[in-house]
């Protein structure tokens, strides 16, 4: 019960971001990059198991952002910056005051773009999770950018239409591509396979977009509820191919988090997307309830059976706040989720990860480890009062 999971995301530091620039220019080989990354992850496993993390996470340290370091695992893919993707903008004047506003350099982010047929030519995600097999005996959760994120963030109208008639095609070879990747992880064993899909919330919050830029994702938009409909039959495909028995699927779905300032970040209840929830049948809902943006809790549990089977991973920690919350806040938080749910179905994890962006991390280690310390001490709380 009250088992603590991260989200994913660590900040990589200024060692190897320059690493990785050096690799791409050939100052160094592939194999010492990958010994940095090694040292630099058995650095975040540690760090994890001295806080008695339940499921350890890689801190995704090689990933140039939480979705686009597909390209370099898919054929037909390729890495464009924000300022690439401009030509393709139909109104270019309204795409820079969206990147002025949401704080977002047009060179300092890249999205995976569709740019041909798409097929998995290499594992998404099996080398951080042999590496995390090497370095730990703990249980382990994966993370993986959500399929409906990956087709809508992938396709860009003149470029992507040229091999595939339509984004929903294009879905065709992305829920393939799923469906190999996660047979290789259960091959390989992990007890959660995490799929992030924070869009979702932006199709509900911001329905008169037709553009927008949520998590590296861009797209067109159609209608909210065609979206949800789309999304929806996205995730039942590619849920239905993880064997239960091996391991549990999460859904993550917050609101953005990109920025430090919170007045750009996205506001509202998570009610319009309970349907796709219940539909998708995860087995957590990693969920962001750190902050008032979120709604009450109580709105999860109106009208709907989701939860009669299901978990949640509440959202206790904001990762972009340097202030670490009181474990008193929190133990109230999770009590007052005790109204709905029995303790055994309840995990507690920061709202989203802690450098979502390479270059752009929302917080340092030196909070991080404080608010590490802090879950550790709520769930040994939690426990004492509730282990019968």
């Amino acid at each position: 019960m009250f088992e603590v999971s991260l989200m994913g995301s660590m900040p990589r530091g200024q060692e190897l971001l320059k690493a990785r620039r050096d690799l791409a220019k050939e100052r160094i080989t592939q194999a010492e990059y990958d010994q940095m990354i090694h040292t630099a992850t058995e650095a975040v496993v540690r760090l994890q198991e001295a806080y008695a993390v339940d499921y350890i996470t890689s801190g995704e340290l090689s990933r140039d952002n939480y979705v686009s370091f597909i390209a370099e695992a898919l054929g037909g893919v390729k890495m464009m910056s924000m300022s690439d993707l401009l030509p393709y903008i139909e109104d270019k004047k309204a795409y820079e005051e969206m990147l002025s506003i949401l704080d977002v350099p047009a060179n300092s982010i890249k999205n995976a773009i569709c740019v041909g047929p798409v097929k998995r030519r290499q594992p998404l995600v099996g080398g951080e999770l042999d590496l995390l097999h090497e370095l730990t005996d703990r249980p382990k959760k994966i993370t993986l950018p959500g399929p409906y994120l990956v087709t809508r963030s992938m396709w860009l109208k003149g470029l992507s239409d040229q091999y595939y008639d339509s984004k929903e095609a294009l879905a065709v070879d992305v829920i393939q591509a799923f469906k190999e990747e996660i047979a290789a992880i259960q091959v390989r064993g992990v007890e959660i396979i995490q799929f992030d899909e924070p869009v979702l919330t932006e199709v509900v919050f911001s329905p008169g977009n037709t553009r927008t830029f949520m998590c590296a994702s861009l797209s067109e938009k159609k209608d909210p509820t065609e979206e949800l409909e789309f999304a929806t039959g996205l995730l039942q495909a590619v849920f239905q191919t993880v064997d239960r028995a091996k391991s549990k699927v999460g859904l993550h779905v917050c609101r953005g988090n990109w920025s430090k300032d919170e007045t750009i970040l996205l506001t509202g209840p998570y009610t319009p997307l309970l349907d796709l929830f219940e539909a998708v049948a995860a087995d957590i809902y990693f969920l962001e309830y750190s902050t008032d943006r979120a709604g009450s809790l109580g709105s999860l549990f109106e009208g709907h059976q989701l939860f009669e089977r299901a978990s949640l991973g509440l959202g206790v920690m904001n990762p972009r706040q340097d202030e670490t919350e009181s474990a008193e806040a929190i133990i109230e938080r999770a009590e007052e989720l005790l109204n709905y749910l029995p303790a055994e179905r309840i995990l507690l994890n920061p709202d989203c990860g802690f450098a979502t962006f390479a270059k752009k991390p929302v917080n340092s280690y030196p909070y991080i480890e404080e608010k590490l310390a802090v879950l550790q001490k709520v769930k040994e709380e939690l426990r004492a009062r509730y282990e019968s």
